[in-house]
């Protein structure tokens, strides 16, 4: 089973933060996820282009930066000079989404739109030929270990068929309660990337968890 693994470091230890990044760097990961919050957008804030400016310096995987934020516009060559190597954009927060993609790519980033749990997958049908990315959120923006949203599954599979249809090239990243036994569906419903946050760094041991999601 093949899909990229994408670590959330909204659940990491903030106070031992290099430590968990020196141990994604050793571990079969493939990516680190980065939320940034701007508590407008959700009712959250967590980190932004400073923290990820100093990621970038023991990072040895790309970084996997996820906006929910409003006017993400304002801030995308911030973010490119800051690391990022994939800029996820949601949906809802653009008013000219087609710019947005457009800038996010000529600063020489992959390009992302997320939908949340209640955005129908048909508001991708104009765009989807023209990103790298599209981030299924599976529970309600703003907060780590949340309950896994079940239509996220029937959406997985709607934007299968546009990926087919449109832009076979597109990665299907799923964030939100990922686990070990929801995986295996995931993958099945045509998802090829993973952010597992609570997941992870709840285990005893994050990087034997990060080898248990990579072996199945």
């Amino acid at each position: 089973m093949e899909f990229f693994l994408s670590p959330s470091l909204l659940s990491a230890d903030f106070a031992n933060l290099q430590r968990d990044v020196e141990m994604l760097n050793a571990s079969q990961a493939d990516w680190f996820h980065l939320d940034i919050m701007d508590g407008l957008f959700v009712p959250n804030i967590t980190f932004g282009q400073p923290v990820v400016k100093a990621l970038k310096k023991y990072a040895r995987k790309p970084l996997d930066v996820h906006l929910m934020i409003m006017e993400p516009d304002r801030y995308i060559q911030d973010f490119k000079e800051a690391g990022a190597d994939i800029l996820t954009v949601h949906e809802e927060a653009c008013r000219h989404l087609n710019r947005t993609v457009s800038e996010i790519k000529k600063a020489g980033m992959k390009a992302g739109v997320s939908l949340n749990p209640h955005t129908p997958v048909s508001m991708l049908e104009n765009i989807i030929e023209y990103i790298d990315l599209v981030l299924i959120m599976s529970v309600n923006p703003g907060f780590g270990g949340q309950k896994f949203i079940e239509n996220a599954y029937r959406k997985i599979e709607e934007t299968a068929r546009l990926k087919e249809k449109y832009n076979r090239n597109l990665i299907i990243e799923v964030d939100g309660g990922v686990s070990l036994e929801n995986t295996p569906k995931l993958v099945a419903c045509g998802a090829n990337a993973l952010v597992a946050g609570s997941a992870v760094f709840s285990a005893p041991d994050p990087a034997k968890r990060i080898a248990e999601f990579k072996a199945l």
